[in-house]
């Protein structure tokens, strides 16, 4: 990340009373995508969702993460990205074998789409349902503003040439108490932003990006995080995972070396659990009649 090809960066409109968030992704999409063979439209859709999870947490106080999932009977059965508020990144997903070259969220079968917040101190969970609706993962979120926060939003996701960009704004509260703000200005800036082009958005640097578009907008750079890809498995949650499962399931998926062993689907690290490991995961229940007693 030594050139900051990967970052989130907010910023302030001041003339127009408009705050902004701009995500560039490079080496963390490139992560996220060689870990699955998806086909074109997938991996379009899945670097997206992940750039629009990262604009997400760039718009709220976040300790701890940010998910969009999204959930259907085919041909994408699931997709899932999550940012976490130290910036690392992670996401995946899951197909029917045959895909059409072109995907629209129209043509998956019930689908269901969720923006989830966990924050880590209080252990506390919200979860917000976005109807699927309209066309584009844009328009899905910027809709679940307009009905969840009553808050005007546009968003520009973009996908190709190994990266993957992103562009929020939203209109400050009665300007946010910058000076006069032109009470056009969300309109214009809108306007403005709609002649960002897919290349733009994804080749040109964060500060060229706000001159083209806002040079009279008296665009001011606020704070910004890097952006890395990161995975939040360990052996504790696998084990978790396992004592969820139950004694009887997680004794069924010991192999031939005596062991079980769990994949992470977003970073491929194993993790393996031997017979002594197992007893002391279910020390508190009582052994499976027939299963081998360890000492």
């Amino acid at each position: 990340m030594n050139k900051k090809t990967d970052l989130l960066q907010r910023f302030l409109l001041e003339r127009a009373g408009v705050s902004g968030v701009l995500v560039k992704l490079e080496e963390s999409w490139q992560e996220v995508a060689e870990r699955g063979e998806y086909a074109p439209a997938v991996h379009e859709l899945l670097g997206e969702a992940l750039a629009a999870t990262a604009l997400l947490t760039g718009n709220i106080k976040l300790n701890g993460s940010l998910s969009i999932q999204l959930k259907s009977d085919g041909p994408v059965r699931l997709l899932f990205t999550e940012c976490t508020d130290a910036g690392r990144l992670r996401g995946l997903a899951q197909t029917d074998t045959e895909l059409p070259d072109r995907l629209s969220l129209f043509q998956l079968k019930s689908p269901l789409m969720a923006i989830t917040i966990e924050n880590a101190s209080s252990g506390q969970r919200y979860q917000g349902m976005v109807p699927v609706e309209q066309g584009t993962l844009s328009h899905l979120i910027e809709g679940y503003f307009i009905r969840s926060e009553q808050l005007p939003t546009h968003i520009q996701l973009v996908c190709e040439g190994g990266k993957a960009a992103g562009l929020l704004l939203q209109p400050l509260a009665q300007g946010g108490g910058i000076g006069d703000a032109d009470p056009d200005g969300w309109n214009r800036v809108k306007h403005l932003a709609a002649t960002l082009t897919r290349e733009e958005l994804t080749q040109l640097p964060v500060e060229e990006i706000l001159r083209r578009l806002f040079h009279e907008e008296n665009a001011v750079l606020t704070d910004s995080r890097p952006l890395a890809f990161g995975c939040q498995c360990s052996r504790e949650r696998v084990a978790a995972v396992l004592r969820n499962l139950g004694r009887e399931e997680a004794e069924a998926a010991i192999q031939i070396d005596g062991r079980v062993e769990v994949t992470c689907e977003f970073c491929n690290s194993r993790y393996h659990f031997d017979r002594v490991d197992l007893a002391q995961l279910f020390r508190d229940e009582p052994e499976t009649p027939g299963s081998t007693a360890t000492h």
